[in-house]
Parts: C-alpha cells; structure tokens; sequence
C-alpha cells in the first residue's frame, strides 16, 4: 500500500512518535468494508484559499491534533482561486443579513489585520486602492445612495463624489455622474497569499498533500469520524484513511463530495467568466466598478488593476454545465459587449486593445 497521503502521515507521525495510536488495529462497524490504513484527527479537502485558510486555523488552534489538507491537483489553488479578480472585497453589495455579507466583512478587516502583522509586506503583497462604483445616470445615483446608507448601517466605510472636476481630477478618464467611493476595497496577490497559508500550516504542524483525490466519503457507524478512499497515480493507487473530522472545501466540486454522504443532495450551477486585458497602459489609479446588474447576476464588466498596474476588465457572465470548462472565446461579438459595457464608464477606450485573457468559473 503506498500514496502520497499515506506516507505523509506515515513520516508525521512516525516524527512525532505517535505511529502507535495513527496505525492502530481497529475494527470498524460492519457496513465498513475495511480498516483504514491510517487514522487522523482533521481532513480538509480541498487546496484552494478557503481550504488552506481552515487549514491554517486548524493547525494553529490544535496544535496538538494531525491535520492534513488533500487536493487533487498538482499545485494549491489551482482553479477558482487563482481564477478571479484577486480583489479584497468591502461586503456592500449583498442583503444584510445575509452570511455572504458577514463574512466578507469580517474577512476584509482579518485580512488587513494579518497584513498588518507581517515581518514584511513582501510577504503577501497587496494594496488598499479603492473601489469606485459609477452611476452614470440619477437612477444609478439613487442605487448608490440606497447602497451607501446600507453601508452605514453595516459599519462599511463609503463616502461620495459627485462634483464633475473633482471626479475628473482623481480619474480623468473616468466618466460619471456620480461615485461612491469604497476606500476599504483592496487588492492583493492571491498566489503569495495561498503560499503564505500553505507554509504556516507545515510549520504549525500539519502537511499539504496534492495529487490526492477523494474517491469516497463513508461515516463510521460508531460515531466516530468518517472513512476516506483517496486515490493517486490516476486512480491506480488507493489508501483508506480514517478522520475524526471532514472539512468540505471543495468549490466547486464540493456538491459531489456531499453527495457522498447525502445522496443526490445538491447540485451546483456553474457560470464562467471571462477576463480581458489591454494592451496599453491606462492611467487609471482605482478599481472601477459599474452599478450591478440587475439581481446580481455579477457585479458588471469591471475594472480591476493588478500590483503591477496592470488593468484587467470582467467577467462577464455565462451559464454552463461543466466545472472544467475553461475554454476561451475571442468572439468579435463577444468583444463587442465587453467594449460597449466598458465604454459606459470609459470612453476612450480602444476595443482594439483588448485582448482575452483567461476564464474563471463561479
């Protein structure tokens, strides 16, 4: 019996001194096919920032439990998080009382704390630039104005602009009627940041395994913690590891692990997006966000920059049935809308500089 898993656990516990308790002889309750190979206290599935973020907590708050973050892919974060804006959201957008809106405030003013505390800024580089969102017309004004007070209320630090040489001065290429402008909202290097988790889970103890993919899930019938069938080598290589504990963060493949456990119980709907760059620069010092589409079916053809200055626009949004399907289209028509939809805010743009990029898929 051999896998990546199995031998980090093998060479962990075999450090710590503990092989007797991890290999065990156990037998598990009689629907269970087998005994595990190896046991463990934490399993967290999934290798992309929220999976090594949970993996970094768990390591730090229980130093002296084994945790192990397993990914199917080569690299961490291979897919939705190294496949987005890389932006650090305020939380202005959603209800407000809505999970998603706690969340991304509480982790807005975590990941400035964290940043805060670093040895150097090197170590994750990010800057709090600024989000503006535009109206380009009263009726988006009073849309921002709506989200500006729910601001207020939720202790979201907004402020307007609505002179026209003020608006010009920050932002001359810039057209609109009005801003509201989210001072909070940053940007950061998403890579350096999953590194960053990735090394302070193995030093706190615990190790990062790729390659591993999850093949089953089963709970044990005494109650205690759930059977895992992990596979390497594209399936050729099959290990059974017990776990007190399962942490599901797979994005999105996180309904099919569920439905290990909860038959047919969710099925996720895919929307991809596609990225454009330009190939020149722009003078452009802030975020640039339109007011959202209607419902918030995305956030609308935005632009964002990188640390390097560099401007980006998107994504767009369409619906499709794979989670894998990153396919790029250079459509003329599909250029076309981004254009126009970019030409609202910024109409000096060039559409002949604009060039696709890369997909992500939400």
């Amino acid at each position: 019996m051999s896998s990546i898993l199995l031998k980090c656990i093998q060479h962990r516990f075999s450090s710590l001194q503990h092989a007797t308790i991890a290999f065990q002889s156990r037998t598990l309750a009689t629907n269970i096919p087998r005994i595990a190979d190896a046991y463990v206290d934490n399993v967290v599935i999934g290798a992309g920032v929220v999976g090594l973020a949970i993996g970094e907590k768990l390591t730090r708050a229980r130093p002296h439990e084994t945790t192990f973050v397993v990914d199917k892919n080569k690299c961490i974060g291979e897919e939705t998080s190294s496949r987005n804006s890389e932006v650090i959201h305020a939380g202005l957008y959603y209800p407000e009382d809505s999970l998603k809106t706690r969340l991304c405030i509480q982790g807005n003013r975590m990941l400035y704390d964290l940043f805060s505390h670093l040895d150097s800024p090197d170590v994750i580089p990010h800057k709090r630039i600024g989000k503006w969102i535009v109206a380009k017309d009263e009726s988006q004004r009073r849309y921002l104005q709506g989200l500006h007070e729910k601001a207020n209320r939720l202790g979201i630090e907004t402020y307007f602009m609505d002179r026209p040489e003020e608006i010009r001065r920050e932002e001359p290429l810039i057209e609109a009627v009005s801003v509201l402008v989210s001072p909070s909202t940053g940007i950061l290097d998403s890579h350096h940041f999953m590194a960053f988790l990735e090394q302070q889970i193995e030093q706190q103890g615990g190790d990062v395994v790729l390659s591993s993919s999850v093949r089953s899930i089963q709970p044990m019938n005494d109650g205690d913690g759930y059977l895992l069938e992990l596979s390497t080598d594209h399936h050729s290589n099959t290990s059974w590891v017990g776990s007190k504990r399962v942490f599901n963060a797979a994005g999105l493949h996180a309904d099919k692990l569920s439905n290990m456990l909860i038959k047919d119980a969710y099925r996720l709907h895919y929307a991809r997006g596609h990225y454009y760059t330009y190939q020149s620069r722009l003078k452009v010092s802030h975020l640039i966000y339109p007011c959202p589409e209607r419902h918030l079916a995305g956030l609308g053809t935005h632009l964002t920059l990188d640390l390097a200055g560099r401007v980006k626009f998107g994504p767009d949004v369409e619906y499709i049935d794979r989670n894998d399907d990153y396919r790029l289209s250079d459509d003329p028509h599909k250029k076309d809308i981004f254009a126009d939809a970019i030409q609202s805010y910024l109409p000096s743009l060039d559409k002949e500089k604009l060039q696709v990029d890369y997909s992500g898929i939400r």
